[in-house]
């Protein structure tokens, strides 16, 4: 009878996933090979990395070197603010459309395609399109980032939306509220936690993308940092590195007060 039993395995072995674990390994070979990665180069740029960092110890903190860097973060600080205020005004109305427990599924659908449309780009590539487009300066990195902010801040307003209670918005519903105040009384005191954390992410996000988007000519601490490359003056971009920490830093202490403030 104890024969008759079979035999139960308690980790049976997963045929699909380990072969697709060993197409994996077999295509991580190939693309290192076909993509010039080597073990001695990669020794060889840990020396190289070594030097470089060596050269920019102490940084420079001469007053014409801050005075740069005052100038820079300060364009800086204020391409991410107006950029990330911007993207904030255009990605609410958006990502309500692309919630599709308010929205009809044509309107959602659409929204969602759009925000879609505006994350796929990165925002250097967008910030190359508006200097080409305006100019060098300021503007070209404002335009850039307000795009990267729209794609991001409207899709995750659209997934906090439609993890709400209803309950509320069908009470407001049921007294003849107008969608307006639909929205500010039975969405909006759902999200605003959330949405505080979404923006304050997002100003931080622009603070270190205004430094990628000056590298193509978009303004900001980035124009500094680059020209700071050219030169060689590794200390002076010690200097500026740490400037965008601290910043960062002090954003994400700032965004914390807020959001412990309105939860």
């Amino acid at each position: 009878m104890a024969g008759l039993i079979e035999r139960r395995v308690a980790f049976p072995p997963n045929w699909p996933a380990r072969l697709g674990l060993v197409a994996l390994g077999i295509y991580l070979i190939y693309a290192g090979s076909t993509l010039d990665i080597s073990w001695p180069r990669f020794v060889q740029g840990l020396d190289h990395g070594a030097k470089f960092v060596g050269r920019m110890f102490p940084p420079n903190v001469s007053a014409d070197k801050l005075q740069l860097l005052e100038i820079g973060m300060l364009e800086s600080l204020q391409i991410a603010i107006l950029s990330t205020a911007f993207g904030v005004a255009l990605a609410l109305p958006l990502g309500l459309a692309a919630a599709r427990n308010l929205s009809l599924a044509p309107l959602a659908w659409t929204a969602r395609g759009l925000i879609a449309l505006f994350r796929s780009f990165h925002p250097v590539i967008v910030a190359i399109l508006f200097v080409k487009a305006v100019g060098f300066g300021a503007l070209a990195g404002i335009l850039a980032l307000v795009v990267a902010s729209l794609g991001f801040i409207a899709k995750l307003v659209a997934d906090a939306v439609e993890e709400i209670s209803m309950r509320q918005v069908e009470a407001l519903r049921a007294t003849g509220a107008s969608l307006p105040s639909v929205v500010v009384m039975g969405v909006f005191p759902q999200v605003m936690p959330r949405l505080i954390g979404f923006v304050s992410y997002q100003l931080d996000s622009n603070l270190r993308n205004s430094a990628l988007v000056g590298l193509v000519g978009g303004g900001g601490i980035g124009a500094t940092l680059f020209t700071a490359f050219q030169r060689f003056d590794y200390d002076f971009v010690l200097t500026i590195v740490l400037a965008i920490i601290a910043v960062v830093m002090v954003g994400e202490i700032l965004s914390g007060f807020m959001r412990r403030l309105f939860h």
